[in-house]
């Protein structure tokens, strides 16, 4: 899963699929990785992803990298037919704001449980 976009300053971006890393990884032109969404494996491994921690390099920072980044992340999750559990604060806001909406478009959250505290806290 590779794709581009347009952040604030109108200057391409791409936003990855990195399995090994366990993260999405969003890319400036020159293939910069300017930020990652970090996951680790929920409960249910093979159907949840905990989102724990998200990061934008600071160089990076006022071109919305962090909003493309989890809007990506979550509509990817959401094609692969994944179980989205936010701890990183930006994703639980965006499910706030939106997560009717993810859930009609047929995407899958719930709200993250001690047991997936305890697995970030473990991991991460």
């Amino acid at each position: 899963m590779s794709n581009s976009f347009q952040d604030k300053t109108g200057a391409e971006v791409a936003v990855t699929f990195n399995e090994t890393g366990r993260s999405y990884d969003i890319a400036v032109a020159d293939g910069t990785v300017a930020g990652r969404a970090h996951f680790l494996p929920g409960p249910e491994a093979e159907t949840e992803r905990i989102f724990y921690h998200t990061v934008v390099d600071e160089e990076f920072g006022g071109r919305g990298l962090s909003k493309i980044l989890v809007a990506e992340a979550l509509d990817d999750s959401r094609e692969r037919g994944v179980t989205v559990v936010p701890v990183c604060p930006l994703f639980v806001k965006k499910l706030q704001e939106t997560g009717d909406d993810y859930a009609a478009q047929g995407g899958k959250h719930r709200s993250a449980t001690g047991a997936d505290l305890d697995i970030v806290k473990r991991q991460a």
